[in-house]
């Protein structure tokens, strides 16, 4: 194959061409820092390895033109100096090229990067429906709950909590991870198992409600089923830097969310006998059609952990839909 590269300064750059065999370019800068495998999967995604020292955080870019650069991931190596990372997608473009940079600093934030109009938000996944994302400055928790741990995370500046299932409210926790500005965003139900103190700083949003905070637009949407009356608890879209940001909360495939417009990123329920099973996931996406889909709230009565991957196996890849599966629990 044809090998050429974008070089800089401090970076460690590896050229994969996707229609064609893989091969490296080349460590540039920083010795210590290299990509060690790239290997092509059967499902055509690419699993990335890189040697780095432990105790750092490092952040991978992707480009398909070795031109513009987005981030796609910031990692640390916190015990082990191989890193691993899939990219999921891959599939789904001609080309790819991935570079890596040492991240400097204190309380790095890392996760996933969704490139924006105004920055980048880092999406990172806590446990079971609870989400935390960080985007110029400010701290977005979705569904902080008690079993979630928040350690050497900044404090919350914006709240979002779906409805008053223990598996997502748990007021202890608001009050631990809130910041002095916080604001909480809530269903009617939500608000009124709320304390004093956070009533005082809660926006009430019902489905087709909406309001703007930090920079960000937030809209309340419809989340129900058997298990969920309708009005009881609500999904939510965040508009950031034009980008579309859907937490399904815990709802059944209804006709609303089949037709979602727009959805970038959808973070998605599936557990049963709670929310979906995993045809229903497969058909709500099949019908609003979102750029990415991170199977959340996965995890079955029987505690079985299964449905993500399967949702991903049966879900029809000439969607087009990359499908990123992560730790939850």
């Amino acid at each position: 194959m044809n090998v050429s590269g974008s070089f800089c300064s401090n970076f460690v750059v590896w050229l994969c061409l996707l229609s064609c065999s893989i091969s490296t370019v080349g460590v540039v800068g920083q010795t210590a820092l290299q990509f060690t495998g790239v290997q092509r999967l059967t499902n055509s995604e690419i699993a990335l390895t890189l040697a780095a020292p432990t105790g750092l955080v490092y952040r991978i870019e992707a480009s398909s033109n070795a031109s513009s650069w987005n981030g796609l991931v910031t990692i640390p190596a916190s015990s082990a100096a191989t890193l691993q990372h899939t990219d999921a997608a891959a599939p789904y473009l001609d080309a790819r090229f991935y570079r890596a940079q040492q991240v400097n600093g204190t309380n790095i934030f890392t996760g996933d990067h969704l490139t924006t109009t105004n920055g980048e938000v880092i999406l990172q996944p806590r446990f079971h429906a609870t989400c935390v994302l960080s985007w110029n400055g400010v701290m977005i928790y979705c569904d902080p709950d008690d079993s979630a741990t928040y350690d050497g995370l900044a404090k919350a500046d914006l709240i979002l909590v779906t409805h008053s299932h223990s598996d997502h409210l748990s007021v202890s926790t608001i009050d631990a991870v809130r910041s002095s500005n916080a604001v909480i965003i809530a269903s009617q139900d939500v608000y009124n198992q709320l304390n004093a103190g956070q009533k005082a700083i809660t926006r009430v949003l019902g489905y087709g409600g909406s309001t703007n905070l930090f920079g960000l637009a937030v809209e309340a949407v419809p989340a129900y089923n058997a298990n969920h009356a309708f009005g009881f608890g609500n999904g939510y879209v965040l508009t950031i830097g034009g980008k579309r940001i859907f937490f399904s909360g815990d709802t059944g495939n209804t006709s609303e969310l089949r037709q979602l417009p727009n959805i970038d990123v959808a973070f998605l329920c599936m557990n049963q006998p709670f929310t979906m099973t995993v045809g229903e996931a497969t058909n709500a996406v099949t019908g609003f059609r979102p750029k990415v889909v991170y199977p959340y709230h996965y995890r079955d009565q029987s505690g079985a952990t299964t449905n993500a991957a399967v949702f991903k196996q049966r879900l029809d890849p000439g969607l087009g839909i990359e499908v990123r599966l992560r730790k939850w629990y």
